[in-house]
């Protein structure tokens, strides 16, 4: 049976990479992307579940990973808020904002060697210990008043467990899914979403009660209790690359174009996604008559992130994971500019903006681990996710400081920020169209 037109682009493009780059570790990696089995409509003899109790039981463990992982990176601008008027009261907006850089820099940076290790060992032990990392920072947070306190249990302990659990919960997918894994690694997504409504309506109602301490200690128990089926379901099923594989980064599979433009494109997609994330809180209660507390707009943010992370998944596995990635973009975008920068103190405005860029951007998370998967195999999926996300890392690293420093700049005037938002998106959006077009072709109507 002849090659699809897809499937001829990706494998041009890595036979010119391998005469490019000659023998070694990426010749590894080039024997094993061949078989080109994380494509849709591929022509591969690897066989996929695509369902049944193993397979579902594994998107359940993978949604109670990512959980831990980023239910409080969705709550980070209710974190932010409380910490800049109690225990940070002292600091600059900045200096607070570099406490959840760190942490999602580290989340982003650490994967790059915890998708070798996934690939190499499987994610046994990265997620016992991916695990025992977050509960431990959640547990030790309540203890925390001084900043350097702050950076070390959150910043980097949060920010290290992060990553070692982030992998296997997305790579360990790939493992069972092929034609529905769009549906799949969305369905598991939306633990973010769900976290974002949970923590911060959790916050709201105990802190008042119990005090900061003993909320996150609450918390940190509900981490034990998501952590077990975590560690008992997630696993996998396709043979691991070869034992003289390299636990080091392999940087070399950056040269192939399309994959490069996609790691680009996270990297700007984090920067617009993180300042709206962060400071849509400080937003809403800085403009005083919106009516709507900053726990209520994180909330509906999540909200609609939720039907996000997982509806678009069916269309992607419809009509492509790429085609409908590059429309989310697109309505981040528009979002931005239609809704927050006029918004001011319209409560109705906020609400919608809430509401349509969370289903907007909650798509775009869901469909990225899904995107990588169209450009290599399940066997080395760990490495090429990885990867991707260490280019994002500096995009985390960096985009909570660089809003905070706009916003002392203009004197807490957000529409630098909310511009800076939208050129983020607007250049991400760029490069998802160059990915699409190196691999398969700019056209919409090609399903990729």
């Amino acid at each position: 049976m002849p090659a699809t037109s897809s499937e001829k682009a990706y494998n041009d493009d890595e036979a010119e990479q391998g005469v490019q780059l000659g023998s070694g570790v990426h010749d590894q990696i080039i024997a094993l992307d061949t078989f080109d089995s994380s494509r849709p409509n591929s022509t591969t003899s690897l066989q996929y579940p695509e369902g049944g109790t193993e397979a579902w039981l594994v998107v359940l463990g993978s949604f109670c990973a990512l959980f831990l992982v980023f239910s409080v990176v969705n709550s980070t601008a209710v974190f932010q808020a409380y910490l800049s008027t109690h225990q940070l009261q002292n600091e600059s907006t900045t200096s607070i904002a570099w406490i959840f850089s760190v942490n999602l820099f580290l989340a982003f940076f650490c994967g790059l060697y915890s998708g070798n290790v996934f690939d190499r060992h499987g994610p046994r032990l990265l997620v016992v210990f991916g695990s025992l990392a977050l509960i431990t920072s959640m547990m030790l947070l309540g203890l925390c008043y001084e900043y350097w306190h702050f950076m070390l249990t959150y910043g980097v302990l949060g920010g290290v467990g992060g990553a070692l659990l982030m992998t296997p919960a997305f790579a360990c997918i790939a493992h069972f899914f092929d034609r529905r894994r769009a549906l799949a690694t969305g369905l598991a997504n939306t633990s973010g979403s769900v976290g974002g409504i949970i923590i911060p309506l959790m916050l709201q109602s105990l802190i008042d009660k119990i005090g900061f301490a003993w909320s996150t200690r609450v918390l940190g128990f509900l981490f034990i209790g998501l952590a077990i089926p975590a560690n008992l379901f997630l696993k996998t099923r396709l043979p691991v690359i070869p034992s003289s594989q390299s636990l080091w980064p392999d940087m070399s599979i950056l040269r192939r174009p399309s994959f490069a433009a996609l790691s680009v494109g996270m990297f700007l997609m984090e920067w617009g996604l993180f300042v709206v994330q962060t400071y849509i809180a400080s937003f809403a209660i800085n403009s005083g008559e919106t009516g709507i507390s900053s726990y209520g707009i994180v909330a509906l943010l999540s909200a609609g992130s939720f039907f996000g992370r997982w509806l678009p998944g069916l269309l992607a596995d419809r009509y492509g994971r790429f085609n409908v990635i590059i429309t989310t973009i697109s309505l981040c975008c528009v979002t931005i500019l239609a809704f927050w920068l006029p918004a001011g103190s319209s409560t109705a405005l906020l609400v919608v903006f809430a509401l349509s860029f969370g289903f907007a951007s909650g798509s775009n998370l869901g469909l990225i681990p899904v995107c990588i998967s169209q450009l290599c195999s399940p066997e080395v999926y760990g490495r090429y996710l990885s990867t991707a996300y260490f280019v994002t890392s500096f995009g985390t690293l960096t985009s909570i400081p660089i809003g905070g420093a706009i916003l002392e700049t203009s004197r807490n005037d957000y529409k630098g920020l909310i511009i800076f938002a939208a050129m983020s998106y607007g250049c991400a959006l760029l490069c998802y169209i160059a990915s699409k077009g190196i691999a398969d072709g700019v056209s919409m109507k090609r399903k990729f």
